[in-house]
């Protein structure tokens, strides 16, 4: 079944990669302390401030440009690899008739961009207005298709941003609790209704097996029998 690989794929990925940042702890300690984690501690711990203050780095033994490349790497690759499961997902669920491409890209670049603005903005009233500014002054042609893809570029954009902040565990959990939504939602047909406009592929098992038979070609006729030769 379909859905059975996608949430075997999802879980395997997530747990290597909760796995992986285990081992790389217990190894190397010391590493924590100039690392883009701890985020959400830092926000959920520290005390009201005000509209125009900024949002602490909790990297705060950060001193020289190797442990600042190695923060903004750390960052960026915490984007990326949180939001690759989240294309798969969207691959996986979108209806084919209005399945986008470029939008698989966007779930993936997108939050690499959002993070280095965060990073770039960061404590500085006057580059978000500059940000604000030139955003404004690009035209964005591109119209997406359903609300369902802009859940998609919501997500890219969450991820990005608790990446610039330096909460990549943020980042991990938002986008495993996001596909397990959508697949949930895909799996169980939630609020379809017969006749309406699909947002998800269609969820029937047997589903391939039929699509199949329906477009393989009908057999040819059998040729007639042919009697015995005519003497000439």
């Amino acid at each position: 079944m379909k859905a059975i690989h996608v949430v075997g794929k999802l879980a395997v990925y997530y747990a290597l990669l909760a796995a992986a940042v285990y081992a790389a702890l217990m190894l190397f300690p010391g590493v924590r302390d100039f690392l883009p984690i701890g985020g959400v501690e830092t926000l959920l711990s520290q005390p009201q401030r005000g509209p125009l203050e900024g949002v602490p780095v909790p990297a705060e033994k950060v001193g020289n440009l190797g442990e600042s490349l190695v923060w903004l790497f750390t960052a960026l690759a915490g984007a990326l690899l949180t939001a690759l499961p989240v294309s798969w997902v969207y691959m996986a669920i979108r209806a084919d008739d209005e399945y986008d491409q470029s939008l698989i890209s966007t779930i993936l670049i997108l939050p690499l961009v959002v993070t280095g603005i965060v990073v770039i903005v960061q404590n500085s009233l006057a580059l978000a207005f500059s940000l604000a500014g030139i955003a404004g002054a690009v035209r964005f042609k591109n119209s997406l298709k359903s609300s369902g893809d802009a859940l998609f570029i919501l997500v890219a954009i969450g991820i990005g941003l608790a990446g610039g902040i330096g909460a990549v565990e943020l980042a991990a959990v938002l986008s495993l609790m996001f596909n397990l939504c959508f697949v949930a939602l895909w799996s169980s047909e939630y609020g379809e209704r017969a006749g309406m406009k699909r947002y998800m592929s269609d969820f029937d098992p047997g589903e391939p097996a039929a699509a199949s038979a329906a477009l393989s070609p009908p057999p040819a006729p059998a040729a007639p029998p042919q009697g015995p030769a005519k003497p000439s």
